[in-house]
């Protein structure tokens, strides 16, 4: 299996090669999900690739951000930058990203980003039909549910195997956009979710340990994982050549240093507990200062696993050694070849001289000497040292040339799309108990568990089933069972936010409307999930509206105009206890450093949500630029629904507390 390495800058990039990494994952400037790390912009990434390629290690360059359509003119100049560099993958999340690398690039291999959400069969499948040639799985998947999807696809398999976990599902968080104006979706998280929340008398409750799977690699092996990510760009040079170094020693059967990976960094020690589905209170911790401590008086111990040229590209070398000739090497990879000559051979003074011990003294380059070929006339010998740096520095020279990958064409770019007229009203509940009909509104969204035969019929083509926003591979045959029973009674609209559930509604035959956790913020993206089958879309709450008429035309469009926006979703709930959920009623509270409360929502025992404490309301706002309005009910009452319904039904100002979210926000 293959070890990948986060590099944030040159020193990580040192680090994580001369340690033992086989792949590196680094950002450029832009559109990097690590904004933050130092990056290889500008000519500097053709450099680090050109390099790593001398060493004998991959590249892979991160493009995994939503982008803008005023960006895109700047994400086609990141395509010709990496195929310029000579990169051997791309890591995307955007799927206008995908689509321009797919076609103006389309040797270079494409990864589908763990911010994709990628956790179900489905979703895997729809990235292998993407032309995705590797998909980096969810981390909250166990050991059987990655089982599951390699049985079911072609593709290469990538999982974490060490650093820090989000609370959150990866590409599915909003709370940095909500509280601080920085949008993790665009590489800009603030982390807010490692200050001090609280359940009840627990601290720091949105804050999980590091995950550590570096003991599971074996049945990670068996399971068909193709590559082990270590999470980390953000992290110390020392950091990243722990980890590489324990990785290689688990995989070559000795015993890893995990107390002393432990002591260079960890949030009161490490976690599996998504791996092995022991998802209880064990996995939650957070920096103390005792962990700040032990990293100090570790750092200078590990410099010692980087400091060295790492020996582990095998030559193939040729030694002609004739009286009155010139002495010539000749050393080969397989690929390129390199050759120096010296001065013709002097007679031996003493003993017959060991040409492949001279020779195999390669320390301080990254060769080794596979095999001699020796056609030396016997009793002769020459001063082979110069000879050996010679030709070893030509053959790294010729393999650290750039490669660079044709790209064709330009991008065709989105024009202006007229204002459409007022925007229909829908309705979306939480609960049947909330349900009511309104004569304007335009459909209904209802959860797909809540639903029976009478409110088939009784809503018709009004009705919108929605899908589970998260469905791990045990669930999805139950699904795909229960919709095929709602199809029969005449359901013909699902909504579906994640690639899984949106591949199984086309393979059933419905009609299907996209979630806003599809993430769409440009119109390239949006023509592309409707290639892929949705009829119409809810755009990124992360859009900035009065742009969103730049997507240009094609399918219907709409936006959550009310509601308590999901901030992010937990496979590890937080309100948990000490035996687990206990007596919960399925909505309990979390508190922030100043006293404020988020509300935590249970999805029948499978995930829970977060939600913003204050209600989002733009009905009194100009939304020309989109086609249809949610109200997103979640924990209102009946009366308080109907209420709000018909203040966006008027388009009425909100008259108490209330958000206008990021809509008319730049957020980086």
């Amino acid at each position: 299996m293959e070890v990948l390495a986060p590099v944030g800058g040159r020193e990580q990039l040192t680090a994580a090669v001369f340690s033992g990494a086989d792949a590196v994952y680094l950002g450029t400037g832009n559109f990097n999900a690590r904004r933050r790390a130092d990056s290889f912009g500008g000519g500097s990434l053709k450099e680090a690739v050109a390099w790593c390629h001398g060493r004998g290690v991959r590249v892979h360059v991160t493009v995994n951000t939503l982008v803008r359509d005023r960006e895109l003119p700047s994400l086609f100049d990141t395509v010709k930058e990496v195929a310029e560099a000579g990169a051997d993958a791309v890591i995307l999340q955007d799927l206008a990203a995908a689509a321009f690398f797919r076609d103006h690039v389309p040797a270079l291999p494409r990864h589908a980003s763990t911010q994709m959400s990628v956790h179900n069969v489905r979703g895997a499948l729809l990235a292998q039909e993407l032309g995705f040639s590797r998909v980096i799985l969810a981390r909250e998947l166990s050991l059987e549910e990655i089982r599951r999807i390699r049985e079911a696809v072609d593709i290469e398999l990538e999982v974490f195997v060490h650093g820090a976990l989000c609370m959150g599902f990866s590409g599915q968080c909003l709370l940095s956009a909500m509280l601080g104006e920085r949008s993790g979706n665009r590489g800009y998280c603030a982390q807010p979710c490692r200050l001090d929340f609280r359940a009840g008398e627990r601290d720091h409750a949105l804050s999980l340990k590091d995950a550590c799977l570096i003991p599971h690699i074996r049945e990670l092996e068996e399971a068909g994982v193709s590559s082990l990510k270590i999470e980390g760009r953000l992290r110390r040079p020392e950091y990243v050549a722990a980890a590489v170094d324990a990785c290689r020693k688990a995989l070559a059967g000795e015993k890893p240093d995990l107390e002393r990976l432990e002591r260079v960094f960890s949030r009161s020690g490490f976690t599996d507990g998504y791996l092995t589905g022991r998802r209880d209170l064990r996995m939650f911790g957070r920096r103390t200062e005792a962990d700040k401590s032990e990293s100090a008086g570790v750092l200078r111990e590990l410099s010692g696993l980087y400091r060295r040229e790492l020996s582990r590209v095998p030559v193939d070398m040729a030694l002609t050694l004739r009286p009155g000739e010139p002495v010539r090497l000749t050393v080969t990879d397989g690929r390129f070849e390199a050759a120096a000559e010296g001065e013709p051979p002097e007679p031996v003074r003493s003993a017959a001289p060991d040409f492949a011990a001279q020779l195999g003294r390669t320390g301080g380059t990254p060769f080794y000497l596979r095999s001699l070929k020796e056609d030396a006339e016997p009793g002769w010998t020459a001063r082979l040292n110069p000879l050996r740096r010679e030709a070893l520095a030509r053959l790294l020279a010729a393999r650290e040339t750039a490669e660079p990958w044709p790209v064709a064409g330009a991008p065709e770019l989105p024009g202006p799309r007229k204002k459409s007229s007022q925007p229909k009203l829908r309705l979306r509940f939480e609960k049947k108990e909330q349900f009511f009909e309104l004569p304007e509104a335009e459909a209904y969204y209802l959860p797909v568990e809540v639903l029976d035969a009478e409110t088939v019929e009784r809503l018709g083509e009004k009705l919108i089933a929605e899908l589970p926003r998260l469905l791990f591979p045990r669930a999805e045959a139950a699904l795909a069972e229960r919709l095929r029973a709602l199809r029969a009674l005449g359901l013909r609209t699902v909504c579906a936010g994640n690639p899984g559930t949106l591949r199984l509604a086309r393979e059933l035959g419905f009609r299907i409307s996209g979630g806003f956790d599809l993430n769409i913020l440009n119109g390239r993206a949006l023509r592309e999930w409707e290639a892929l089958g949705a009829a119409e879309t809810l755009l990124s709450p992360e859009l900035y509206l009065p742009a969103a008429d730049s997507l240009g035309e094609g399918i219907p469009r709409g936006i959550i105009a009310y509601g308590h926006l999901p901030l992010m979703l937990f496979r590890c709930c937080p309100m948990q206890g000490e035996a687990g959920c206990g007596s919960c009623p399925g909505c309990r509270f979390l508190g922030d450093r100043h006293g404020v409360e988020f509300p935590v929502l249970c999805h029948r025992k499978q995930y829970s949500t977060l939600l913003n404490p204050v209600p989002l309301y733009v009905g009194d706002r100009d939304l020309r630029p989109v086609d249809y309005l949610v109200a997103y009910f979640t924990l209102e009452e009946r009366e308080e629904c109907r209420r709000i319904a018909a203040l966006l039904s008027e388009r009425a100002p909100f008259g108490g507390e209330r958000t206008l979210g990021p809509y008319f926000r730049k957020l980086l």
